[in-house]
């Protein structure tokens, strides 16, 4: 399943910092740590995996096979502005934006294989 959030007005910088902590993971314990994170792409990056988590149920996976298979920030727009200084001159300031993409995958669970029992026939 997928999800995406376009246009997160904070630098990627910032937002792959939470994004390493929680690839790779199991959602339920992602969705824990993005709780108790103290930083601010915390609650956008939780938002995003909820609804991932809702179109794999709109097609029937359950929520504890799934896992984050991959969450990538990439770079979007950048607002331009300007910033009065000294003696008539202006400074530019780069307002950055993110763009989130979140991959998840079902764990496919290892079958256990069970011993046929042989058939023991006694010589008499």
């Amino acid at each position: 399943m997928k999800a995406f959030l376009k246009n997160y007005r904070q630098s990627p910088r910032k937002v792959r910092l939470v994004a390493g902590l929680v690839c790779g993971k199991n959602v339920d314990s992602a969705l824990v740590e993005l709780d108790f994170l103290a930083k601010r792409a915390g609650l956008p990056i939780k938002k995003l995996l909820m609804g991932a988590i809702a179109n794999a149920k709109q097609q029937g996976i359950e929520k504890a096979n799934l896992f984050i298979k991959e969450l990538r920030v990439d770079k979007g727009i950048v607002m331009k502005r300007m910033m009065p200084a000294a003696m008539g001159s202006a400074h530019p300031i780069n307002k950055r934006t993110s763009h989130v993409t979140l991959v998840l995958a079902e764990k496919v669970m290892p079958v256990k294989k069970t011993k046929v029992a042989k058939k023991t026939t006694s010589k008499k």
